[in-house]
C-alpha cells in the first residue's frame, strides 16, 4: 500500500487562498501565481526590493511610458541609474555610461531623476513596511529587510501570507511592484528576492540552503566583489560549492577574517540581525563632467560647491563625520578614493571642501577626470564636532561664517548667498 506525501504549505499570490494540493493555477481566481515550500510557514526573515524603481516611478506618472524602454540618467556624459525591464531586454544595465545605453536602445526615454519624488515614495512603501513590524531596517531608498518573528498572532496569519498581501498593497496604492525574498536569515532572503523579478516572490528554507548555495558564483556572497573575486579564482574557487568543502581555519589562514565570512555564508549561516536602527554609513555628493577637467582651479570649485551640498545634508540628518572621503573618475572609468580622518568630526563644509582640497593636491596633473566627488563616512553624533580652534582663529571665524550663511540659505533659499569658489560657476554638468 503506496502512502501519498502530503503537498507542501501553499496560497495564492493574487487572491490569497490557500492552497490544499499542489496545482499549476489557482482552483479560485485562476492565477498562476502560486507559491509552495514546505517551510512556508516557518519562514519570517525577508528582503523586499522595488522593482526598476525610478522608472517604475516614473511610469506610474507617466502612464504614456508605459510600453516603452526608460531609463533614468542624464548627460551626455552621465551613466544610468536605472532602467525599466523592457530597456534591460535592449542591454542596458544601472551604471553603464549613458552613451553606451543609447547605443543599446536608442529608441530609450531618458529621464533625469526627481530624487526628492523618489525620496516621498520609498518613505511611502517603508511606512507600509513598518506597519507590519517594527524590525525594519533600510538597505537604501527602495530596499529594506524585515523581520516578522513573534507577528503571527498579530496578523492572524504566517509571515508569508503577510509579504504577499504587502506586495499586493504596494502594488495598488503607490503604483508600483516589489519582489520578495524570504528564508530564515538576511543573506539568503537578499539572493531570494532577486531570482524572480519583477513582482518575484520566492522562498529558500534552511533544509535546502546547501544545495541551493553550491553551484552559484562565489561572487553571490556578500563581500566578494571583483577584485577578491578575482583572488579566489587564481586559487582555484570560483563556486560557492567548493567551498563548503574547505575547513573555517585553512579559509582564515588564506584570505584573514574574511575567510571566516566564506566559511559561514557558504554554509548557508548568517545571525545577523535586522537592525531598524542602523544609521546611514555616509553622506556624499558628486558630479559628473559634460567634458573631461583636468584644470585644478575648476575641480576646486566644483569641490566647493558639493562640499556644501555635503555639509547641508549632515546638518539637516543631525550627525557629523570623522573621515573625510575624496572619489575621482577618469575619463578612462578607472576610480580613484582618497581620505583622511580628522581629529574631530565635521559638519562644516569649510572643513570638508579643505580636507579635499589637500587630498586633490596629490592627484590633479596630467590626467583629466569625468567625475568628482566629496564624502565623509565614521558617522557620529554632532555633540562633539567642530569645537573652536584655539590655534586657527581663522577656521573659527569661517565656521561662525558658515553659520550665518546657513541662517540666510533656511530662510532665503540655496542661492541667497554664495561663497567666491561657487559664484558664476554655471559650466554645464550633470
Amino acid at each position: 500500500m503506496s502512502t501519498s506525501i502530503p503537498s507542501p504549505p501553499g496560497f495564492c499570490r493574487d487572491c490569497l487562498t490557500p492552497q490544499s494540493e499542489e496545482r499549476k493555477r489557482c482552483g479560485r481566481c485562476g492565477s498562476p501565481r502560486l507559491v509552495y515550500h514546505a517551510e512556508l510557514d516557518r519562514l519570517a526573515i525577508a528582503h523586499i526590493d522595488c522593482d526598476a524603481f525610478y522608472a517604475s516611478v516614473e511610469k506610474r506618472d507617466d502612464p504614456t511610458l508605459a510600453d516603452k524602454p526608460v531609463i533614468i540618467g542624464g548627460g551626455k556624459r552621465g551613466v544610468v541609474s536605472t532602467c525599466c525591464y523592457i530597456a534591460r531586454i535592449h542591454g542596458v544595465r544601472s551604471a553603464m555610461p549613458m552613451f553606451k545605453a543609447l547605443e543599446a536602445c536608442p529608441e530609450a526615454v531618458v529621464i533625469k531623476p526627481d530624487m526628492d519624488k523618489y525620496a516621498r515614495v520609498g518613505r511611502q512603501v517603508r511606512t507600509m513596511m513598518q506597519e507590519l513590524t517594527p524590525l525594519v531596517q533600510p538597505l537604501s531608498i527602495d530596499e529594506a529587510f524585515l523581520d516578522l518573528s513573534g507577528t503571527e498572532l498579530l496578523h492572524h496569519e504566517p509571515p508569508a501570507r503577510v509579504l504577499a498581501r504587502l506586495a499586493r498593497r504596494i502594488e495598488a496604492e503607490v503604483g508600483i511592484t516589489v519582489s520578495v525574498g524570504l528564508s530564515y536569515c538576511k543573506f539568503l532572503a537578499k539572493i531570494a528576492s532577486d531570482l524572480r523579478k519583477p513582482r518575484g516572490f520566492a522562498v529558500i528554507g534552511e533544509t535546502e540552503a546547501l544545495s541551493f548555495l553550491a553551484p552559484r558564483s562565489v561572487t553571490s556572497i556578500w563581500g566578494v566583489g571583483k577584485a577578491f573575486a578575482a583572488q579566489l579564482e587564481a586559487d582555484g574557487i570560483r563556486t560557492i560549492g567548493q567551498l563548503q568543502t574547505m575547513e573555517e581555519g585553512d579559509l582564515m589562514r588564506r584570505y584573514g577574517t574574511l575567510g571566516q565570512r566564506l566559511y559561514r555564508l557558504s554554509r548557508g549561516k548568517d545571525d545577523r540581525r535586522v537592525e531598524p536602527d542602523e544609521e546611514a554609513r555616509s553622506i556624499s555628493a558628486e558630479t559628473t563632467f559634460d567634458d573631461d577637467v583636468s584644470n585644478h582651479d575648476e575641480l576646486v570649485r566644483v569641490l566647493r560647491r558639493i562640499s556644501e551640498k555635503v555639509a547641508a545634508r549632515l546638518k539637516k540628518s543631525g550627525v557629523a563625520g570623522h573621515t573625510v572621503v575624496l572619489k575621482l573618475k577618469t575619463g578612462d572609468f578607472r576610480q580613484r578614493t582618497r581620505n583622511r580622518r580628522l581629529e574631530d568630526p565635521t559638519q562644516l563644509a569649510d572643513r570638508i571642501f579643505r580636507t579635499g582640497v589637500t587630498l586633490l593636491e596629490k592627484e590633479t596633473g596630467a590626467d583629466a577626470f569625468r567625475l568628482i566627488g566629496i564624502g565623509v563616512s565614521d558617522l557620529t553624533d554632532p555633540a562633539r564636532a567642530d569645537p573652536p580652534d584655539l590655534v586657527d582663529e581663522q577656521a573659527t571665524r569661517r565656521a561662525r561664517a558658515e553659520g550665518a550663511m546657513d541662517l540666510l540659505r533656511n530662510k532665503f533659499g540655496n542661492k541667497a548667498i554664495e561663497t567666491g569658489y561657487t559664484f558664476g560657476n554655471t559650466r554645464p554638468r550633470r
